[in-house]
């Protein structure tokens, strides 16, 4: 999980882990807190925004590897054509 996806959530530590086993009336749930409403809001949307353009650009460098290699084997394909042909 992306630390920018859960960043309202505060990270238990092993040992808390355990206790939440245990912890029948769920005592134990913290959150990460803000000063206000308002900041909150703004920091849940900005971590929402920034994973969604990480989603973005590794989509598009995926895209551009993938036309990279199609174009390179085309080229080559297209070379021993010409090869061919001029045999």
């Amino acid at each position: 999980m992306d630390i920018l996806s859960s960043y309202l959530y505060a990270r238990p530590s092993l040992i808390e882990g355990v206790a939440r086993i245990i912890d029948v009336g769920n005592t134990l749930e913290q959150y990460n807190t803000s000063l206000t409403s308002e900041q909150a809001d703004y920091l849940a949307l900005l971590s929402d925004w920034l994973v969604v353009g990480h989603d973005l650009n590794k989509a598009m460098a995926e895209y551009k590897e993938v036309e990279y290699q199609i174009n390179d084997t085309l080229i080559a394909q297209a070379r021993e054509a010409l090869a061919e042909a001029q045999i």
